[in-house]
């Protein structure tokens, strides 16, 4: 029989017991990880949806499909709306996207769980769709920095001018290996080595994403275009990738691993196919590897009506597409059109209800698109702060800009004309690309394949020219080649104009002959030629490179033409390695990898002003 002192000393026993088990539970919420929290708050989330809500979820309209439709967004509770390449507000300022943004976040919380919208963009070389934005160099560009803590303050900057206009989730960093340089998305790559693409596509990552991703400041990244994009058969976009599975892993591969690993927590899956088969429907690469073998915990999404491509009808794209392992689906169409948003949600409702896509794959695409929105904090703060917009094109971002450029720029060849002095009495600079914001900036700037003309703010090479030199130094520019009489020195600036996707493929890769004639023009005058070369990849030189006292590949350098100068002039040294081989001849584009002739320059050449050759090693 127990005593009345023995039952105390166990009912307290029990209650220590109690309060330690309590604690523990306590402690282990405490100690659980961002993303095992809100992994927890989406399951809770999804126990309360139907299946027609958990399917909205995995459905990103774009912004133009909406227009008349917009109560669709409270209607559907979709889960995600995007501005595709031309899909911007009629006065494409930072306050009418602010607006447009915040409007379309407002009718999100009007759904019966209120569950805020994801809104994404293509912001690949800073938040290029707007008007005032700073445009950094692509990432070609990028990639001859070699600077991975450069490229990764680029994109801190790109996540600042983002939340500046509401928006919390770039397309980028494009982390494709370009193999074949006729390919027009070249520019979209930081190069040909799958070690280069994984360490500046991992550190633009961690720049968008910040410290966590429920900063205000912070942007969600999506690595693309996975798997095997940049490898297309004789640089076809969105073609075939033909390899084994040892070369997809070592090329393509490595830098979603990268990616993943530095936190990436959404995926974009490409147009292109492997080894015949698209990779919207390829289960083995999503689910098997992505998802599994590299652990990655995020989300997937399409492309641009990317499932379209796959075989059969629409409700069997569908079917492929989500068993396959795509979690949202990027419907470009609206009412009244072909596979549009409300008919891609309607057909999934039916291939759950007939058994032909798992009710548990539904829920787990759902559950990781959720888990990602909790993780942003979008739950908590839907809406950015407004002032963020002040920082949009400030000083302080152009001047990071203004760094990518200078440490960009490679220096291929220099008989002592570079550095420049600024105590010359007369510079002539020749070539429309001298003194135009958009063919320096390329495509992706402001409108999808970009174009000529003052169609941003910045700085253009001839207005970095004339902020470099003295009073006492005359700029003079010609588009068509007029060669002033009197220069002490001509700078010709050649190269392409601005294209994308698509319509940027090209077969043949020599510079453009009346650009070639400018130079010849130049080299006539008798005095130093300094060319710059502004393209999107390796040009086929030609004689240019003959013709030129010093020629530099400035790629598409953005915005900031101060930064040009700051080589010229030698107040910064030349430090810029190709991230390509560059090719001698149009018919070697395809084969120089495996040429018996040597490439003209290889990968990672670059001379510094005493014309010592500078690799990646030597840093």
């Amino acid at each position: 029989m127990k005593t009345a002192r023995t039952h105390l000393i166990v009912t307290a026993t029990k209650n220590i017991v109690i309060a330690i088990a309590l604690l523990g539970a306590v402690g282990g919420l405490s100690a659980a990880t961002p993303g095992e929290r809100a992994t927890q708050q989406a399951k809770k989330l999804l126990a309360q949806m139907t299946l027609e809500e958990k399917i909205a979820q995995m459905t990103q309209a774009d912004s133009d499909a909406l227009k008349g439709h917009t109560d669709d967004i409270s209607k559907y509770a979709l889960g995600s709306v995007l501005s595709g390449g031309g899909s911007d507000p009629a006065d494409n300022s930072p306050a009418t996207w602010g607006k447009h943004v915040r409007g379309m976040q407002e009718l999100a919380l009007r759904s019966r769980l209120h569950i805020p919208l994801l809104y994404g963009v293509d912001a690949v070389h800073g938040h290029n769709n707007i008007q005032g934005a700073v445009i950094f160099p692509h990432n070609i560009g990028l990639g001859a920095t070699h600077n991975p803590q450069l490229v990764e303050k680029a994109a801190r900057v790109t996540a600042e001018e983002m939340a500046g206009t509401g928006i919390r989730w770039a397309f980028a960093p494009c982390v494709a290996v370009a193999q074949n340089d006729r390919w027009g998305r070249t520019y979209e790559s930081f190069g040909e080595s799958a070690a280069l693409v994984s360490q500046l596509g991992a550190a633009a990552v961690k720049g968008l994403q910040g410290r966590h991703l429920s900063d205000p400041t912070s942007v969600l990244a999506c690595a693309k275009h996975y798997c095997g994009d940049g490898g297309t058969q004789n640089g076809i976009d969105q073609g075939n990738t033909v390899c084994d599975e040892v070369t997809l892993r070592n090329v393509h591969l490595a830098p979603y691993r990268a990616a993943v690993q530095a936190g990436v927590e959404s995926v974009m899956i490409s147009f292109s196919s492997w080894n015949g088969q698209k990779m919207h429907g390829n289960k083995h690469l999503i689910t098997d590897v992505l998802k599994g073998e590299l652990g990655f915990s995020g989300f997937t999404v399409s492309d641009w009506a990317a499932i379209d491509q796959l075989p059969g009808t629409y409700k069997t794209q569908i079917e492929s597409s989500i068993n396959a392992g795509l979690d949202m689906a990027m419907i470009p169409y609206g009412p009244g059109q072909t596979n549009n948003y409300v008919q891609f949600m309607q057909d999934l409702t039916a291939l759950v209800k007939e058994g032909r896509v798992p009710q548990s794959r539904v829920d787990d695409a759902a559950q990781r698109i959720l888990k990602v929105k909790y993780e942003m904090g979008l739950f908590e703060h839907p809406f950015t702060e407004p002032s963020l917009k002040n920082k949009i094109g400030s000083a302080e971002h152009r001047q990071v800009a203004r760094e990518c450029v200078r440490e960009s720029l490679v220096l291929l060849k220099n008989n002592g004309a570079v550095p420049l002095s600024k105590k010359l009495k007369h510079i002539h600079v020749v070539g429309k690309a001298a003194d135009d914001i958009g063919i320096q900036c390329g495509g992706w700037t402001i409108s999808w394949q970009g174009g000529a003309g003052p169609v941003t703010t910045g700085t253009t090479i001839v207005g970095g020219i004339r902020n470099a030199v003295g009073r006492g130094t005359v700029v003079t520019h010609s588009k068509d080649g007029k060669v002033a009489s009197g220069s002490d020195a001509v700078i010709v600036v050649i190269g392409e104009k601005p294209y994308a996707e698509g319509q940027g493929d090209r077969t043949d890769l020599r510079v453009a002959p009346e650009d070639a004639a400018l130079v010849a023009q130049a080299k006539a005058a008798g005095v130093p030629v300094v060319t710059l070369l502004i393209s999107g990849r390796p040009l086929v030189l030609g004689p240019v490179l003959e013709a030129s006292d010093a020629l530099i590949a400035a790629w598409l350098p953005g915005t900031e033409g101060d930064g040009v100068s700051d080589v010229l002039f030698g107040d910064y040294p030349p430090t810029g390695k190709l991230s390509h081989a560059w090719p001698r001849t149009n018919e070697q584009v395809d084969v120089i990898s495996t040429s018996a002739e040597p490439a003209l320059f290889p990968r990672d050449f670059g001379l510094t002003y005493s014309n010592t050759l500078r690799t990646a090693s030597s840093q």
